[in-house]
């Protein structure tokens, strides 16, 4: 697969993982009250992608359960909602603040997280139509802001084992034992496979 192969489904897989964050927040609400995200979004292209999506998101839920429990990041994510200003100036901030000390694998999955933990806000506030605009905030600072660093780092692929590392920690805190090596060994596992998969192509 070429350079520029590469790139490209990085871009796709990071949107569409933002996506799928947003969308997993949203499960519980009920659709009408959604507006629909896949216009602004272009899906993935084949099968291994998906899975890589669904993996990598399933690790960034487990990571955003530590920030969960960080009560000012929460009251942060409840100002963005319910302040007075622009909700954009207000997530920037945010972004900013989650990069403050440099990018990383584990901050890039915080941010997609407080997207989704946003959006529910939003929607929860009677302000569903934000929801589209937080996918496109969060999709423009992916591009022009994490991007080209996630390329220089050897895109989506390599993150699976920092992720998954950081997934064992908050595994780890909560139940030792078993579940952390099941939680490790998946992400490796599914690393694996995707790489060698996306490298017959």
């Amino acid at each position: 697969m070429s350079c520029q192969e590469n790139a490209v489904s990085d871009e796709r897989i990071g949107e569409a993982l933002i996506k799928e964050v947003i969308e997993e927040e949203l499960r519980g609400v009920p659709s009408e009250d959604i507006p629909p995200l896949t216009p602004l979004i272009v899906k993935v292209s084949n099968i291994e992608e998906q899975k890589m999506v669904t993996q990598l998101g399933k690790m960034i839920r487990i990571i955003g359960d530590r920030v969960k429990g960080d009560k000012e990041f929460q009251d942060v994510i409840d100002g963005m909602a319910c302040g007075d200003g622009s909700v954009w100036v207000k997530f920037r901030q945010v972004a900013d603040k989650v990069f403050q000390h440099g990018i990383t694998w584990e901050r890039i999955a915080v941010l997609f997280y407080v997207a989704g933990k946003l959006a529910l806000k939003m929607v929860e506030a009677h302000l569903p139509q934000s929801v589209r605009e937080i996918l496109r905030w969060t999709v423009d600072f992916y591009r022009n802001n994490l991007l080209s660093w996630i390329r220089a780092h050897g895109g989506w692929i390599s993150s699976f084992s920092e992720l998954a590392a950081a997934s064992v920690q908050r595994v780890a805190l909560e139940r030792p034992g078993f579940g952390l090596v099941v939680v490790f060994c998946v992400g490796v596992l599914v690393g694996s496979w995707v790489s060698w998969r996306l490298s017959r192509h």
